[in-house]
């Protein structure tokens, strides 16, 4: 299977996409916002109020490692 993007220059074209799409020989997909940018803003937006000390950060990390050693050990 061979995933492309295209950009439609003439609307006929969208009207023979649309018609393969009805045969079952494409699959047409909206493309999805920019999910990496949209988490970056909702939690720059929750750091505004109060940012993680340096300390917070730290111990996330850390709990994080702690918990994929576990993992690996199993």
């Amino acid at each position: 299977m061979n995933t492309l993007q295209i950009e439609i220059l003439n609307p006929k074209a969208g009207k023979l996409l649309k018609n393969l799409a009805d045969l079952n020989l494409i699959t047409i997909q909206k493309p999805k916002g920019n999910e990496f940018m949209a988490l970056v803003k909702k939690i720059r937006a929750k750091a505004i109020d109060s940012p993680p000390t340096l300390e917070e950060i730290t111990k996330e990390v850390e709990l994080v490692r702690a918990q994929r050693y576990a993992q690996s050990k199993k």
